[in-house]
């Protein structure tokens, strides 16, 4: 026993040894190299975040797909409408559209033209996502969820929504480049910021935002935005 005790005090000193030696091998940065590396993965961050939040905004505004229960499409689309009347959302929410298509129907050997849904248990809306509007459509009765990936809407692009009929909104502003507007929606909601550019095809208003310490160029709705007085 006192044996074993006594090869076991003579193991330690060889093994903090090993870890001595093994330490002594390591190759640390100079100065130059660890300042040049921070700085790069600095601006590595800043970039992934800047491109993510552009993303983000972008996908803030279009029409997107409801899935419902088949049969309630009608039912969904008449209780978002009563709600975007009560709530006067009007300038967030700007249609609700259940896409019918005309089917010929052979009953009796006569023909028969009848209007059916193009999407049995989808409602399309034409919308400014953001949480008070998300709120409002995904707890509408009838309602089970948006289409996209988790409870991330996808909006649709415009090509895709010319075949059904949806007309894209063209919103008149009181503003122009060089203008100072504040953001009253959305994510970047309470932001004040001067108009760089303005897309009329997109509807969209282009201004800057501090972004970790950098001013980022952001994409605004017409529908997101006010004139400061």
């Amino acid at each position: 026993m006192a044996e074993s005790a006594k090869n076991e005090k003579t193991k330690k000193p060889g093994f903090f040894k090993g870890v001595k030696a093994e330490y002594k091998k390591i190759s640390w940065p100079d100065k130059d190299s660890l300042v040049k590396q921070s700085v790069a993965v600095v601006c590595i961050s800043v970039v992934v975040a800047a491109i993510i939040a552009v993303l983000d905004v972008a996908m803030q505004y279009g029409v997107n797909l409801v899935h419902t229960y088949s049969g309630y499409e009608n039912k969904v689309k008449a209780n978002i409408e009563k709600t975007i009347e009560n709530r006067h959302l009007e300038e967030e929410i700007l249609e609700v559209r259940v896409p019918m298509q005309d089917v010929v129907e052979m009953k009796n050997g006569a023909r028969k033209t009848v209007q059916k849904k193009m999407f049995p248990g989808y409602v399309l809306i034409n919308m400014v996502m953001n949480d008070d509007t998300w709120y409002v459509v995904r707890n509408t009765r009838g309602v089970t969820g948006f289409v996209g990936p988790g409870s991330k809407p996808v909006p649709l692009s415009e090509a895709e929504m010319k075949p059904l009929g949806i007309k894209v909104e063209n919103i008149s502003v009181d503003f122009k480049e060089g203008d100072t507007i504040a953001v009253v929606a959305g994510v970047w909601k309470d932001t004040v910021g001067v108009v760089q550019r303005m897309d009329y095809s997109k509807q969209t208003a282009t201004i800057n935002v501090e972004l970790f310490g950098r001013e980022t160029p952001v994409e605004i709705s017409f529908a997101e935005v006010r004139l400061m007085s």
